[in-house]
C-alpha cells in the first residue's frame, strides 16, 4: 500500500476546540512519515502476501514476522503453491513462531482458495470469513489492506486509540462488536486503507499499552484522555489487562514448543523417551503431547511409541 501526504486541515491549535477526528488527516502524514518499512507494506505485495502477513502477525511480534514473511513468500508465492506443500513441510518453515495451529489452518485456506476461488483469494469480506482459520478481524484486514475495500479493521492497536483518542479512557474496554461500528465512523471520508493502518501503527509505536508517548502523537491535541487530564486507569481496569498478559514460561504452549522442536529437526521418527527428555514433569509433558495430538500437528507412527509430524 503506497503512502501519500495529504493536507493538513487541522492543525493542533484550532483542533483544541474539537476532537479527535479532525486531525486524522495530520494520522495519516505522520504514518506517511513515521511508519515502519514492513516487508508487506510494499506496494507489489499480493494479496496472497497481505494474508499471509495477518495470519502470521497474530499473537506475534512483527519483528519475527518479518524473516519468515519473506521466505515463506519466496518458497509459497500463491495460495496453488502452498496448498501443494505437504503439512511436515509446512510445520517445519513455521519454526518458532508459535501457535503452530495457524500454519495448518493457513494451509487449509490455501486448499479452499485453491477450490472454491480458483487460486485467486477473494476481497469479499463474507467470503473471506468462509476460509478455513479467517475470522472477522483477518477477513476485514484483507479486505482493506489488499483490496482497498472502506471497511474498518479493529485489532488490539486501534481499540486501544480508540479508547484514549474518542473515549477519553486508558485501556480499552473488552472487545465489542460495536467498536467495528464507531471506527467504521471514521472512514466516512473513504480513507479507510490509509486510516486504518495509521491507526494500527499509531498504537503500536506510540500509543502503546504501557507507556504512551503523548508529546509526539498527531492526535494529541484532540485527544479525549489527554483533555481529560490523563486520568490513571482504574484498579479493575488494571486488574483485567493483567489478567489478558499471558505468560509462557512454565506453560503447557513452553512444553507443547519444546517437543514440536524436536520433530521439527528430526529426520525420522522419534522414539518417546527422546521426548521425554524435553520436559521434567511427566503429567504436564504427556498432556502436552495428547494435545498436539489432538490438534493434528503430531502423529504417532505404528503404535510404537514413535512420533513425527503429519505428512
Amino acid at each position: 500500500m503506497t503512502n501519500h501526504s495529504e493536507p493538513i486541515f487541522a492543525t493542533h491549535a484550532c483542533a483544541a476546540a474539537s476532537d479527535a477526528t479532525t486531525l486524522l488527516p495530520e494520522l495519516r502524514n505522520w504514518f506517511a512519515e513515521h511508519g515502519r518499512d514492513l516487508p508487506w507494506r510494499a506496494p507489489e505485495t499480493t494479496a496472497w502476501g497481505v494474508l499471509v502477513s495477518e495470519v502470521m502477525s497474530q499473537q506475534t511480534p512483527v519483528a519475527r514476522v518479518a524473516p519468515q514473511w519473506l521466505e515463506w513468500l519466496e518458497r509459497w508465492p500463491t495460495p496453488q503453491d502452498f496448498a501443494a506443500a505437504s503439512q511436515a513441510d509446512v510445520l517445519r518453515a513455521w519454526g518458532r513462531l508459535g501457535y503452530p495451529r495457524r500454519a495448518l489452518r493457513l494451509w487449509e485456506c490455501a486448499q479452499a482458495i485453491v477450490a472454491r476461488h480458483n487460486g485467486v483469494v477473494p476481497h469479499d469480506v463474507d467470503e473471506l470469513l468462509a476460509l478455513p482459520g479467517i475470522g472477522d478481524y483477518t477477513a476485514r484486514a484483507v479486505a482493506c489492506f489488499a483490496f482497498g475495500v472502506n471497511v474498518p479493521v479493529v485489532d488490539t492497536n486501534v481499540r486501544r486509540v480508540y479508547a484514549r483518542a474518542w473515549s477519553g479512557r486508558f485501556l480499552a474496554p473488552q472487545p465489542a462488536k460495536r467498536q467495528l461500528a464507531q471506527v467504521g465512523e471514521l472512514l466516512a471520508d473513504g480513507r479507510g486503507p490509509q486510516t486504518s493502518v495509521a491507526l494500527m501503527e499509531l498504537g503500536a509505536l506510540v500509543c502503546t499499552a504501557r507507556s504512551p508517548q503523548c508529546s509526539v502523537c498527531p492526535l494529541h491535541a484532540g485527544c479525549a484522555w489527554v483533555r481529560a487530564g490523563s486520568p490513571a486507569p482504574s484498579e479493575s481496569e488494571m486488574a483485567a489487562q493483567k489478567k489478558r498478559v499471558q505468560k509462557f514460561a512454565g506453560t503447557d504452549r513452553q512444553v507443547r514448543g519444546k517437543i514440536m522442536a524436536v520433530l521439527r529437526e528430526a529426520s525420522a521418527p522419534v522414539p518417546k523417551p527422546e521426548i521425554d527428555l524435553v520436559w521434567p514433569k511427566d503429567d504436564q509433558r504427556e498432556r502436552a503431547l495428547r494435545s498436539l495430538l489432538a490438534d493434528g500437528l503430531v502423529r504417532e507412527v505404528a503404535r510404537g511409541g514413535e512420533f513425527t509430524l503429519p505428512e
